[in-house]
């Protein structure tokens, strides 16, 4: 596998995480997941050889989508919290931070 393969697969197990995000299927999110982590080790292998113009636009292309996905679960973790205040009728305290409570 070349550093080139390497980052074409986490941004294709990055895709797969979003769509599964989308979707809510945890084991579909779990297995892209895997895959991901599994392309990144590969990457970091090539560590030490010169970046070309391919290679950096596809690590920019990677570092959007890990973007993309953070936001989604940001998204999601928000609107738990939501529904568990609406459930609750108290508004609860987020958390910062090292576990600072803030509201």
């Amino acid at each position: 596998m070349t550093r080139r393969d390497a980052l074409i697969e986490v941004i294709e197990s990055l895709h797969a995480e979003i769509a599964a995000l989308k979707s809510n299927d945890v084991s579909a999110l779990e297995l892209a997941t895997r895959t991901k982590l599994a392309g990144i080790d590969a990457v970091a292998a090539y560590e030490g050889e010169p970046m070309t113009a391919e290679i950096r636009e596809l690590a920019g292309e990677a570092h959007r989508l890990n973007e993309t996905c953070r936001i989604y679960v940001n998204l999601m973790a928000a609107n738990v919290r939501r529904r568990l205040q609406n459930l609750t009728g108290s508004p609860m305290a987020a958390y910062g931070p090292a576990g600072a409570a803030y509201a």
